[in-house]
């Protein structure tokens, strides 16, 4: 098997993760890491004995693949100049601060025959991957989805913060097209939306409802579906998945014996790791990512609208 070079760039709280799994993968030469932060890419350069760089466009030429993990703002000229050299990217979420530049990126990616894929890590999660085959015309969903204050997103609100990631699901659950969108929500603890309420209308009829908050001391993330038949439960932080179905031949639910609860086994995998092992695999066989940047602009689009419609 021939290994793939590989290059992380910006190796702080999330980087540094996709260079460690990068640096042992079997598929992975890591190469390179990039970082502007001088201690701390010094720090993870001598852990994992790579070679480091200050400047990204300085590994052209010396890589075929890249992670980029830096804040937002600067994804689309990195991933710009690297798909141009003929650099396969694994960009993270937010894909772009921008629909445009996200729809450039994915004409470059295809003019360049190289992979693009974005960072939507809740598609690796176990529970999600073995809720799907259950998925089957949804009618109602809720998410929730709250977390603890992170400085370093300040620069975002919540929708791009963690709501992303959500609705990224969201989309890949109904698969229609939005048609309303409302949404409340308030600053906190920042100069944007901290926490944030929306409801969101498919043309089917399909509604879901969407909270996210970085003002809980606690981690919660969980997922209901509900289908005509079945609700499904995925708790994404706790990995744990379970369904409740009408019994066959079962028409009126008259009482719990008419129910019957299934609680598929779930892999122990690592998400960052399966993430890192789609993308190589893609890039190896030239195969188009299950999470492409037009499912990072289409998230993007939807957290912008949102956004835009938002009562403060």
């Amino acid at each position: 098997m021939n290994k793939i070079k590989t290059a992380v760039i910006g190796v702080g709280s999330l980087g540094q993760h996709h260079a460690r799994i990068l640096a042992s993968h079997p598929q992975s030469m890591l190469s390179a890491l990039v970082d502007t932060d001088l201690k701390r890419l010094e720090k993870i350069s001598n852990k994992l004995k790579i070679e480091e760089f200050i400047t990204y466009k300085d590994i052209i030429g010396k890589v075929e693949a890249a992670v980029i993990a830096v804040p937002t703002p600067m994804h689309y000229q990195i991933a710009k100049d690297l798909l141009e050299a003929g650099i396969h990217c694994l960009v993270e979420k937010p894909f772009t601060t921008a629909v445009k530049e996200a729809e450039e990126l994915i004409s470059l990616s295809m003019a360049k025959k190289t992979v693009l894929q974005v960072g939507h890590i809740e598609r690796f999660n176990p529970a999600v991957i073995a809720a799907m085959p259950y998925i089957n015309n949804p009618k109602f969903i809720e998410v929730n989805r709250l977390g603890p204050y992170d400085p370093r997103t300040s620069h975002i609100g919540v929708i791009l913060d963690l709501m992303i990631h959500d609705l990224d699901i969201l989309l890949s659950l109904v698969q229609d097209k939005v048609i309303g969108v409302e949404a409340h929500g308030a600053k906190i603890l920042s100069d944007h939306e901290d926490i944030v309420k929306a409801r969101i209308k498919f043309e089917k009829g399909c509604v879901a409802d969407v909270s996210a908050s970085r003002v809980s001391l606690e981690k919660y993330r969980k997922i209901r579906i509900f289908q005509p038949d079945s609700y499904i439960s995925v708790d994404y932080a706790g990995k744990n998945l379970k369904i409740y179905q009408k019994k066959e031949n079962v028409k009126v639910v008259k009482g719990l014996g008419d129910i019957k609860v299934l609680k598929p086994k779930l892999k122990n995998e690592e998400q960052l790791y399966k993430e890192l092992d789609h993308f190589l695999q893609c890039v190896s066989e030239g195969k188009k990512a299950v999470v492409s940047g037009e499912h990072g602009r289409d998230a993007l689009e939807l957290a912008l609208e949102i956004l835009k419609n938002i009562k403060l």
